[in-house]
């Protein structure tokens, strides 16, 4: 597979290249698991392709490895907590605008509650004073007498 897409390197530098250890790279070696040459002076080659070395592994500042095509997903979850701390930032100044409106609210003139109206007089009634004057002798017949609804009245 020693085409003009595959990069010849040192063991060192595969290992770099991979995200591995030297020692891991031997170890492929010995088991046939890499393409590799062996040069006449005791020096290891390995030849890897462009695709292995984008799958290479990057050592990430917590100690997780991930692969460089994960790189694309580490970008878009960086992207992704930026905006949960823009939209977070937006609520708490969404907050403090409520916050100043119901403090406010108190400071408000309260509103005046409407004045019952007055009831209505005897005289304004309809039928007038004598409205109210057989009103009061139709009950006191259903009493039995008008005269003693006169006299309470009087």
């Amino acid at each position: 597979m020693n085409d003009y897409r595959t990069q010849k390197l040192s063991v060192p530098d595969a290992a770099k290249a991979l995200g591995v250890t030297p020692e891991a790279i031997r170890q492929r070696i010995k088991r046939g698991t890499i393409e590799f040459e062996h040069t006449e002076d005791g020096r290891y080659y390995v030849y890897i392709s462009p695709s292995e070395a984008s799958q290479a592994s990057v050592e990430v500042g917590n100690g997780v490895e991930n692969t460089v095509q994960n790189a694309t997903l580490l970008d878009y979850v960086e992207t992704l907590k930026r905006e949960v701390e823009d939209w977070k930032e937006e609520a708490r100044r969404k907050d403090t605008i409520i916050m100043t409106m119901a403090q406010r609210i108190p400071e408000l003139e309260p509103v005046k509650e409407p004045t019952p109206e007055p009831r209505e007089s005897p005289e304004s009634a309809p039928g007038g004073v004598e409205g109210v004057e057989n009103l009061r002798e139709g009950r006191a017949k259903n009493r039995g007498g008008t005269d003693s609804l006169n006299s309470i009245c009087s």
